[in-house]
């Protein structure tokens, strides 16, 4: 499908994340960096859509802009003024405070009642299968453990879109497929939707609704391909693999592209 009829199919529906035309350059002069290039892309309410691309494409500044830590160069970004959530690869988590203390941070900072955000807290540890890790500290905690904290201190911002930047990228391949299941089955119960940067093409496939692949840099859309296969996928599926093969070949296309 191409990126003309790709978005032809999605203009009716209620998109919370727009971009038109949206570059980012850095520095100016003979030092400039332009990172993106006039990306266009729309994300629906609910939907998981996945970004996809070589190193240095542009894919982590993209989240940056949406979530507002970044300004644009040129084009036009709206999220409606919804709340955005950001995650990154590193859990972050402050060591010297409790596994509970850290996703209660976000609501401390916001002026939340310690009542209402402990209760919240034990609400989100449950959420991500944690509940009786709330008095732990951090470093008492497997990496994978550590990434669910993060994530329901994510969801502790009530946020309306969630951008992770390659989340899981660190974590054993076990690991990673267990937090790819919850991570599906927390997106559909909390209704959330989801920008997600991956480098493994066969993450992307299994988690996406929709798989934007970018250029190297400068950052460009250059391919949106659906993702329809039916739910829940497993990582090692026929069908998710096939797909992943396709876009793999399309992303090496881009890559040799780039080097010559």
């Amino acid at each position: 499908m191409s990126i003309l009829e790709a978005a032809d199919t999605r203009t009716d529906r209620d998109a919370v994340v727009s971009l038109d035309g949206v570059s980012k350059q850095y520095g100016s002069g003979s030092n400039a960096l332009l990172a993106l290039d006039k990306v266009s892309l729309t994300v629906a309410k609910g939907e998981f859509v996945c970004l996809l691309g070589a190193s240095g494409c542009g894919k982590s500044t993209l989240l940056s802009l949406v979530a507002g830590l970044d300004e644009i160069s040129g084009g036009t970004l709206d999220i409606g003024g919804r709340h955005v959530s950001l995650m990154f690869q590193e859990a972050a988590l402050f060591p010297w405070l409790s596994v509970a203390g850290n996703v209660e941070l976000p609501m401390r900072l916001r002026g939340v009642g310690k009542t209402e955000r402990r209760e919240r807290a034990q609400e989100l540890l449950e959420v991500v299968r944690l509940k009786d890790f709330g008095h732990k500290r951090p470093h008492e905690l497997s990496g994978g453990m550590r990434q669910r904290v993060a994530l329901a201190r994510s969801l502790a911002q009530n946020a309306d879109i969630l951008l992770m930047d390659e989340p899981f990228g660190a974590l054993d391949a076990m690991t990673r497929d267990i937090l790819h299941d919850e991570l599906e089955r927390i997106w559909r119960e909390q209704q959330l939707t989801v920008l997600f940067v991956t480098h493994n093409v066969r993450e992307a496939v299994r988690l996406g609704d929709r798989v934007i692949l970018l250029s190297s840099r400068p950052g460009r859309v250059i391919e949106d391909f659906p993702i329809t296969h039916q739910r829940p996928r497993r990582i090692d599926s026929p069908e998710v693999s096939g797909q992943a093969a396709e876009i793999t070949d399309r992303l090496r296309a881009e890559v040799a592209r780039h080097a010559n």
